[in-house]
């Protein structure tokens, strides 16, 4: 193919190319800038000449701006107020429905004329219903007839796969590839980043070809061809990206941390009335190993819900501090904080005493600091700190400030990972005198493929193993608008597990204060049938009902994050003593809060949680002897797509399992949160689920080319292709992960 001089440049500016006008709709509602993020604008799907868009489904997008193809059926003009007014209808059809057409006033004349029955177009605007009947109003229209006489209508329709773009209001998706067609010939001009034996040995097109291949196709073949190659592009430039990250891990000194024989750890570990699972040795030994290198350890921990990974962290922890030097735990909120704090001096004993009168003779100092803390504690809190003579602090982003320095931190424990930002783990990180070691902890279980893309800089240990003793989880859907017999039995069973001496969660979506009035609204808003339509169920108002109602008689108390400190962990420790019998709480409690007396949780209006979080909710029971139960109460109709996410949440207690699902439902991005999925921005042809095999051979191909190459000077256009996948922000996440 020969290309005409003056063909823009990949970094040209679309307003250049296109006119300043479509370059702004462009920029404005699509995110795209230069020629090059044009080109990389792929269709969604695509119509064929001979086949129409089905329009059976489109009563599944009402209110949602479509584009269909099909064929003028009929048209009519209709007149009212006394002839002055004209309404065109226009009927078009698929074979699997029909969809009506309307166009008012003066509008009417040309599509009177191009939409003649017979004729075949694309058809773009909203999905309304009028007279119980779906229609588009006004929509924008492109014949796809073309006569003999129309070259440019036989040259771009005739015998062509037809792409739809994702497109907007502003900006129809022909209108789209009329742009697409003005830039096309710069798609000669690509750099193709897959160093050419690797193109080769798995059989992919250059990267010039595929892009022509996936905006102009002639068969399906060539879409399929397309499409592999670019999400080959995706998958291996992003895993180069963090096999360098990795590389240059390896190359950074840090300071060995070896436990002591005889020392803390030992002692720790001579104490525990119970044995390790196997799979928390397991994981142990690969935390050791790292710790024992001179360069800092980069470790994701991942485990299911109640599998002791605190316990392997607390370890670590230990292992550190016998070797001199100094831990950090990093909790996102002031509950798991103080309940982090307790649970390990606890399970430690005089060994947290160090210094202290009956303190261990090789004990140590271990100190909470959060930012609700009183000038004198947080004063001998910081003292302790900087002086070694605590050896392992827990806390929130307090740990953060400028004013909280080591004596020499060994090794940074982040819990919920999910839930800081990058700076704020990076500020902790650089407080070490050499970079600390790094341990990574989430309760949220991660696919294999989610975990190579977001946390690809991290080596991975996963804990799938319960601790002996653990007791089984029951889990039933209450439908308590179709049963409401269901929800009194429900507060039933809350009595009989209070009789028997045991405690009690009842979670809610939210507070229930003037404050959340406004997330009550967007949830109303929000509405996927009339059981939306209503407020969540809240916290203060549920908490009340209850205590006068079917939980009458019970110390029932409240707990949720706009408390103030010193309350939450009064009410926290009471709940713990056994003092208060049921806990009525916001999702604060859904992480690390560990009461193993408590059997039964009640979550009310279950259908408005993600799949992941009922899982963590879930996990607050059941941590004891005796058995646990979860009841998903919801007033969704059986029908409803929430309700076959509760069953799913019903039916399996796999956090693995579950967090596929989440993920098909809720997409990659927001599984982990916005601060860990930067990189998600730069996929747009990979799907991290249904693209595992590639992930991982792109991950094996990244691991060699870096291994051979680490600086990359052989291959320019990889370079070239980081540089673009590494703006600021995104550079920032893979350096300071």
């Amino acid at each position: 193919m020969v290309w005409n001089e003056g063909v823009p440049a990949l970094d040209e500016p679309l307003k250049k190319t296109l006119g300043p006008a479509t370059a702004k709709v462009l920029a404005e509602h699509l995110g795209l800038h230069t020629v090059g993020d044009l080109l990389h604008h792929y269709p969604r799907r695509y119509a064929e000449r001979g086949e129409l868009t089905p329009l059976a489904g489109l009563g599944d997008q009402l209110d949602e701006h479509v584009t269909v193809v099909a064929q003028v059926a009929e048209a009519r003009v209709l007149t009212f107020n006394g002839g002055r007014g004209k309404r065109l209808e226009v009927t078009i059809t698929d074979g699997s429905g029909r969809l009506q057409l309307v166009f008012f006033g003066k509008g009417v004349h040309k599509p009177h004329k191009d939409l003649q029955p017979g004729s075949r177009a694309m058809f773009a605007g909203k999905v309304s219903v009028f007279n119980r009947k779906l229609q588009l109003a006004h929509p924008a229209y492109e014949p796809l007839g073309g006569d003999a006489g129309d070259a440019d209508a036989v040259d771009a329709f005739a015998g062509r796969l037809i792409p739809i773009y994702p497109a907007c209001k502003q900006l129809e998706s022909w209108k789209i590839a009329k742009a697409v067609d003005a830039v096309l010939p710069s798609a000669q001009d690509a750099d193709d980043p897959l160093p050419p034996a690797l193109r080769d040995g798995r059989g992919l097109v250059p990267l010039p070809e595929a892009l022509l291949r996936i905006h102009r196709p002639h068969t399906k073949a060539d879409i399929d061809a397309a499409r592999q190659r670019l999400k080959w592009d995706e998958a291996f430039v992003l895993q180069v990206a963090l096999a360098r990250r990795r590389f240059a891990e390896t190359q950074l000194p840090a300071v060995p941390r070896r436990p002591a024989p005889g020392g803390l750890l030992d002692a720790f570990d001579a104490r525990l009335p119970f044995t390790l699972t196997e799979g928390q040795q397991t994981v142990s030994k690969e935390i050791f190993d790292d710790l024992a290198t001179d360069h800092p350890m980069h470790r994701l921990l991942q485990g299911e819900v109640g599998s002791g990974k605190t316990m392997v962290a607390l370890r670590a922890m230990l292992a550190v501090v016998d070797s001199g030097g100094q831990a950090a735990m990093l909790a996102p909120t002031e509950v798991l904080a103080q309940q982090h704090h307790r649970s390990i001096t606890e399970m430690m004993g005089e060994l947290a005493e160090g210094g202290m009168l009956g303190g261990a003779e090789q004990g140590t100092k271990v100190v909470l600091l959060t930012g609700s803390m009183g000038v004198p504690a947080r004063r001998r809190a910081l003292l302790d700190l900087v002086t070694g003579e605590a050896g392992i602090v827990i806390g929130t982003h307090a740990l953060i400030e400028d004013k909280v320095q080591f004596h020499d931190l060994g090794l940074v424990v982040v819990d919920e990972q999910h839930r800081f930002g990058v700076e704020q783990r990076d500020a902790l990180r650089g407080k070490g005198k050499q970079p600390p070691h790094l341990l990574v902890m989430t309760a949220t279980p991660i696919p294999r493929t989610v975990a190579m893309t977001v946390f690809g800089d991290l080596e991975t240990s996963v804990l799938d193993q319960l601790p002996a003793g653990r007791s089984p989880i029951a889990t039933h859907v209450v439908p308590a608008k179709d049963k409401p017999h269901f929800l009194s039995r429900a507060w039933e069973r809350v009595r009989e597990e209070v009789g028997n001496g045991h405690q009690a969660y009842v979670v809610c979506p939210r507070i229930g204060d003037d404050a959340d009035e406004a997330a009550a609204a967007k949830a109303r808003k929000s509405a996927e049938d009339e059981a939306e339509k209503r407020p969540p169920l809240a916290v203060l108002d549920t908490a009340e009902q209850l205590a006068k109602g079917p939980l009458a008689g019970l110390a029932v108390e409240v707990l949720h994050g706009r408390m103030d400190p010193a309350d939450k962990d009064d009410v926290m420790r009471r709940f713990a003593a056994g003092e208060v019998q049921v806990l009525v709480a916001t999702t604060v409690i859904e992480v690390g809060v560990n009461v193993p007396n408590s059997t039964v949780m009640v979550i009310m209006d279950a259908d408005r949680f993600g799949v992941s979080q009922l899982h963590q909710l879930r996990g607050r029971v059941g941590r004891g002897s005796a058995p646990g139960l979860c009841l998903l109460v919801t007033e969704m109709p059986e029908a409803a797509p929430a309700r076959a996410r509760l069953g799913a949440v019903a039916a399996t207690l796999d956090g693995f399992e579950l967090s596929r699902i989440d993920l098909e439902q809720r997409r990659e991005g927001d599984v982990l949160g916005q601060a860990q999925s930067g990189v998600r921005s730069s996929l747009r042809m990979l799907a991290v689920i249904e693209d595992e095999e590639v992930i991982a051979q792109a991950r094996e191909e990244a691991v060699r080319v870096v291994a051979a190459d680490p600086g990359l000077a052989g291959l320019p256009a990889l370079r070239t292709a980081l540089d673009a996948l590494l703006d600021a922000e995104r550079e920032q996440y893979l350096e300071k992960g």
